[in-house]
């Protein structure tokens, strides 16, 4: 629901940790520590060893790092045109968000700079020239557009060099970054991934490759095809936060919460350390945290998802991510409480969460839309009511303000609260279709974060809620392929199953729940009941 506005920030870097004095460490670190690359270009020996170190940040979004780095080689050899077309890429975070202004002056000065070293290769000019396609025009075509342009500019790049394994790397990231919103074909996916399939089988220790494989089978349908990409991730680049995280991409969307709860923990420990070292990356922590928290919830450990979240509220505010004004904790201290009460149903408890003064507009929707479920959910219609105005009314502004994204996902708050306003107040029929019709949008896309709560599984519950055991069932095993192993859902199938007098898979349903909380210490009573009809089976 939220991952267009998540996903602003969802790499391992940012810019706003303070720093204590002008040194950095990235010097330090190894080719068995980022993983191995090869990108000859015309510089001198010592350059082209940091451009290596530099290229192998990029390719595991590690991009302050990567742009310090590039700085570097140009000091070691000002001839070095490509050092600047490592700068300007270091600007451009083509997954997740749109360069301002300023950020498209300073990557296009750049590449003017790069332009008049004459890099002395056909090669590296056209590799300057591709990602001109992108900063140039700004001013007549939206990023979007010149998201295309460069990807067709790679395309040529790669079609010249089939040799060039990074020519190949960096055209399938442009396939995804030129990904057409809403596509239920995956078009781009799948040809980036026969690219990169090849790739991994030639080059098992590149660290954009393995990134890159998660990136584009980061979707329900695609996700098992990612799960040897995201073994190996991890072990390429071990010390970039990114890299740790990543994984837990694939492994959220397959329900193996215990390999999801290490991946974070490992990134996150990966992150403090690296901002000890001065070094970017301090904001990647939350979003390894948010991954931390959701798997936490679905593997009975809710009592460390609390730590998560009383530990998110004694750290000190960030001041800022990529220069646009956004604080990643901030999302933090309302998304995890918002998602924590819901999941637990703790109505009560996510009807009074109280609205975030400094949450920006697509933000503070998560509260407003948590308020009005715990408030319909607990029967004070009234409330809800209330709650879905305040949504409507950060929707207009987002239009307002033409941010189509963040608009779209306020949207589907909205959508939801209203279902449930709508199943509270007994119109029945127009709470399923709406619930239906988000949930076949979600599964056709595949767009349902791996971290949020899928409409689907709304849908069951509130058919349970209303008796139809078999239609919850039904909704509960659809939900389930596209989202295996969620706590709400396996419990659901198991009391719909039961109800339904399917007493094996009312069993089978409980059993799996109480082995994806094995080691935990949940005292649901959700898994008390799994736990004692599976005891009653033996």
């Amino acid at each position: 629901m939220h991952k267009l506005i998540w996903i602003l920030w969802i790499a391992a870097a940012f810019s706003g940790a303070a720093i204590a004095d002008d040194e950095h460490h990235h010097e330090e670190l190894t080719q068995d520590q980022l993983g191995t690359v090869h990108f000859p270009v015309s510089c001198t020996p010592e350059a082209q060893a940091t451009f290596l170190k530099g290229v192998a940040l990029l390719h595991s979004f590690w991009y302050e790092e990567a742009e310090k780095t590039f700085r570097d080689v140009e000091q070691q050899d000002p001839k070095c045109a490509m050092a600047h077309w490592g700068m300007a890429m270091s600007l451009w975070h083509q997954l997740w968000n749109h360069p301002n202004a300023a950020t498209i002056k300073r990557a296009s000065a750049e590449l003017k700079a790069a332009d008049k070293a004459k890099a002395p290769t056909e090669r590296e000019r056209d590799y300057i020239q591709a990602l001109e396609a992108f900063f140039s025009n700004s001013k007549k075509a939206d990023n979007d557009a010149r998201a295309r342009a460069y990807s067709a500019a790679m395309e040529k790049v790669y079609a010249k060099y089939p040799e060039d394994h990074e020519a190949a790397a960096f055209y399938a990231l442009s396939l995804l970054g030129a990904e057409p919103d809403d596509d239920t074909t995956f078009v781009n996916r799948k040809k980036a991934g026969a690219i990169l399939e090849k790739l991994f089988a030639l080059e098992p220790n590149h660290p954009g490759i393995a990134h890159y494989l998660i990136h584009t089978y980061d979707k329900p349908q695609l996700a098992q095809l990612g799960l040897p990409a995201a073994r190996r991730y991890a072990q390429i680049a071990p010390v970039a936060p990114h890299a740790l995280h990543m994984p837990s991409h694939i492994f959220a969307r397959l329900g193996l919460w215990q390999d999801d709860i290490q991946s974070n923990l490992a990134s996150i420990a990966a992150t403090r350390k690296a901002t000890e070292m001065h070094m970017g990356g301090e904001g990647h922590q939350f979003h390894a945290m948010d991954y931390l928290v959701y798997a936490y919830m679905q593997s009975g450990r809710e009592a460390d998802a609390l730590k998560v979240i009383e530990e998110v509220k004694a750290m000190p505010p960030m001041k800022d991510m990529y220069d646009m004004g956004y604080d990643p904790r901030t999302y933090a201290l309302v998304a995890f409480p918002a998602r924590y009460a819901l999941e637990m149903h703790h109505w009560a408890e996510a009807a009074a969460l109280t609205p975030n003064a400094d949450a920006t507009s697509g933000d503070g929707s998560i509260t407003y839309w948590a308020r009005s479920i715990g408030a319909a959910r607990s029967g004070n219609a009234a409330q809800a009511r209330s709650d879905i105005e305040h949504i409507d009314a950060i929707h207009k502004t987002l239009l307002a303000k033409k941010k189509k994204g963040p608009a779209e996902a306020v949207e589907q708050d909205r959508k939801e609260a209203a279902a449930w306003l709508d199943h509270a107040e007994g119109r029945n029929d127009a709470a399923i279709a709406a619930l239906r019709a988000i949930a076949e949008k979600q599964e056709a896309s595949g767009d349902e974060s791996d971290y949020e709560i899928p409409a689907r599984e709304m849908l069951a519950d509130m058919l349970l809620e209303m008796k139809h055991a078999d239609e919850a069932l039904a909704e509960y095993k659809t939900s389930l392929k596209s989202f295996p192993n969620r706590f709400d859902s396996l419990y659901g199938a198991a009391q719909a199953a039961e109800m339904a007098g399917f007493a094996s898979q009312a069993t089978e349903y409980y059993a799996t729940l109480v082995k994806t909380c094995d080691g935990g210490s949940s005292t649901r009573p959700e898994l008390a009941r799994a736990k004692q009809a599976v005891v009653a089976e033996k």
